[in-house]
């Protein structure tokens, strides 16, 4: 088998030449919103060019994907703006009620999801700050000023697709699919490692799961690269879902003794290297360490292919949906958090009688909506608090030191590129702080330099700007510090919980939402989350044993049971019933006699001589104490 060897980077200042070519792309993207919204004479031209900086990601279709959902969340933004202005318009305090209970609503959507989906629902949350608060002393104005906001974004996804198309932007693909190859090499790694009976560590499965699962919000956006694109999202989709298939069966052949010689071993190892399960060595196996191996060899198989149907653009023999985890008791915490986050920061402006409140607003709102995205809020804060002083210094140098009163559009548009180059670049790169440092200044760049036409220079109305920029995140932080977020230890807890509750609800009834594989990955974010609630030591190492051994558990249920219905209407229909009623139980003494029981009745049945090694296999798994 050839290892294909990535190419090494071109650099130029110690940058990537892709870099280098997604900046150009943003600050050209930028300049042709600007015009057009000063050709049209829109009343914020600079919301198009501010819709760039939001979309500006480095692929076509993670682009136009982000694009789709930030015209859906301003389109419900818009309609709960008229509604709440319309209705409470002459009710402030209710208003402002009604107001915060709807970000903590959008919140709690986001927080179901993951991606430009939960980014579509807070934007819909800060929408109405933008639109609504902005414009609650003249209610009349609320549809006219929605419009104009709905012109400015489609002006910026415009711009941005135009210039994506005509220097053609790189396609995500390429990347996801050499990340997905990776990963399937790891795994084999691990399964060798497992066969050649080699320790193995649960924190390093662990991570297997929570690398392939985080890989589930980019895998939607293929479909929007090309004409082939929905093709190489369910290949994608397919390839990931296999993959925590395989991880999974090599979990459970690793719960089975492998007592068999050493050269059967190696042949083992070689069956899995080249890939054909054709050439699997059954001779002498007891019937579990047959089927474990069989299902290794299985879902491998189905990666590779998956993988390939993936760089060909075809569509894959099989398409599985990759369901998200979300707990909605933490959904709902964090979306109370958030309002009262909200509340918090609204009374503080409205007592203190600041007249420029409703900006400060909608800019703390925003804030609140997209740190709730990340993993840890807090630190958002935090990296915005640095963020906005250097967004607004840059905007100042801008302003008055290289415009300092020019008029001529061509002047402002070579007088962007340093800042929107740079900016652009830094968000680029792999350094989560300089790129999250350089995704919030091609913003805030924009929103404290005003850009108008024509363009005004008064410096008393961008030194309030620039301290209303600077002091919303410092409030945002005040309001965490007094209601903290929801803590690691907290979701820790709630995620084990759920996860101990669901192997209680995992019935052979046939009541499942998912196919085995689907609900298998469905858990597998789950895991993922969990490794991302706590730091490595002794406790988390056995959250994370007991996780796995819920996981196998959950999984081993669900395909045994999958395999039973094979059995529905044969002869062997009673004890295919027996096996599941001993299933349900999580009995395993009941599991083998079924197993053996399905073994004898059936000796020339492959198909319930398969069945049986999985329920010998499930039968071992289910001995396994946890932590």
């Amino acid at each position: 088998m050839s290892i294909t060897t990535a190419p090494t980077p071109r650099l130029f200042a110690g940058v990537s030449f892709a870099s280098w070519a997604f900046g150009i792309r943003v600050w050209l993207a930028v300049v042709i919103a600007l015009y057009a919204g000063f050709w049209l004479q829109l009343e914020s031209p600079s919301s198009a060019a501010i819709t760039v900086g939001i979309l500006a990601l480095t692929t076509r279709g993670q682009a136009l994907e982000k694009a789709g959902f930030r015209v859906f969340g301003t389109i419900i933004g818009v309609v709960a703006s008229i509604v709440l202005v319309g209705s409470l318009s002459q009710a402030r305090d209710l208003f402002f009620f009604a107001f915060s209970a709807w970000v903590g609503l959008c919140v709690y959507v986001a927080t179901l999801s993951d991606g430009f989906r939960a980014y579509g629902a807070v934007l819909a949350g800060y929408t109405v700050a933008l639109v609504a608060i902005q414009q609650i002393d003249t209610p009349n104005n609320v549809f006219d000023f929605g419009m104009q906001r709905g012109a400015a974004i489609a002006l910026g996804i415009a711009a941005i697709a135009i210039v994506n198309d005509l220097l053609v932007a790189p396609d995500r693909y390429l990347e996801l699919a050499a990340q997905l190859a990776n990963l399937h090499r790891r795994v084999r790694d691990h399964a060798k490692a497992v066969i050649r009976g080699e320790a193995t560590d649960p924190a390093a499965t662990a991570g297997l799961l929570r690398e392939t699962a985080a890989l589930r919000s980019e895998l939607s956006s293929l479909a929007t690269e090309s004409s082939n694109g929905p093709a190489r999202s369910a290949a994608a989709r397919s390839t990931a879902v296999a993959l925590v298939g395989e991880i999974h069966a090599v979990r459970v052949l690793k719960a089975l003794p492998i007592d068999v010689d050493p050269a059967i071993r190696d042949r083992m190892t070689s069956a899995l290297e080249e890939g054909g399960d054709e050439r699997a060595p059954t001779d002498g196996m007891a019937a579990s360490l047959e089927w474990a191996f069989g299902e290794v060899l299985r879902r491998d198989q189905d990666v590779r292919e998956d993988l390939a149907a993936l760089r060909s653009g075809t569509r894959p023999t099989r398409t599985w949906r990759t369901p998200f985890y979300a707990s909605h008791r933490l959904a709902a915490e964090t979306g109370v958090r958030a309002a009262l986050w909200i509340a918090l920061a609204s009374t503080c402006f409205i007592l203190a009688g600041w007249s420029a409140a409703e900006l400060s607003l909608v800019q703390l709102t925003a804030l609140v909506g997209l740190g709730v995205l990340t993993p840890n809020p807090r630190a958002f804060s935090v990296v915005a608090l640095v963020a906005c002083p250097i967004g607004a210094l840059l905007a100042g140098v801008l302003d008055f030191v290289i415009l300092d009163g020019v008029m001529d559009f061509p002047l402002l548009a070579l007088a962007l590129a340093p800042f929107m180059i740079g900016a652009a670049v830094l968000a680029s790169l792999p350094n989560p702080l300089l790129a999250g440092l350089g995704r919030l200044n091609l913003i805030v760049i924009l929103v404290v330099a005003g850009l108008s036409n024509p363009q005004t220079y008064n410096a008393e109305v961008f030194l309030e700007t620039a301290l209303l920029v600077c002091l919303c995140p410092a409030v945002m932080l005040a309001a965490q510090l007094l209601i903290p977020p929801v803590s690691d230890e907290r979701r820790r807890q709630q995620l084990m919980a759920s996860a101990r509750r669901d192997i209680d609800l995992v019935s052979s009834s046939g009541a499942e939402r998912y196919a085995p594989e689907e609900a298998m990955f469905r858990d597998a974010v789950r895991i993922g989350q969990i490794v991302g609630t706590g730091i490595p030591g002794p406790q988390q190492r056995a959250v994370l044993e007991e996780a796995l051994t819920l996981f196998d558990q959950a999984a081993m249920i669900r395909l045994c049971d999958a395999s039973l219905r094979g059995l529905t209407g044969s002869p062997l229909a009673s004890l295919a019933a027996q096996a599941r009623r001993a299933l349900d139980r999580r009995d395993a003494r009941s599991i083998r006699q079924a197993a053996s029981d399905i073994q004898e009745a059936a000796t020339e049945d492959a198909r319930a001589q398969a069945t049986s090694g999985a329920l010998q296999a499930a039968s071992v798994v289910m001995e396994e104490k946890r932590p």
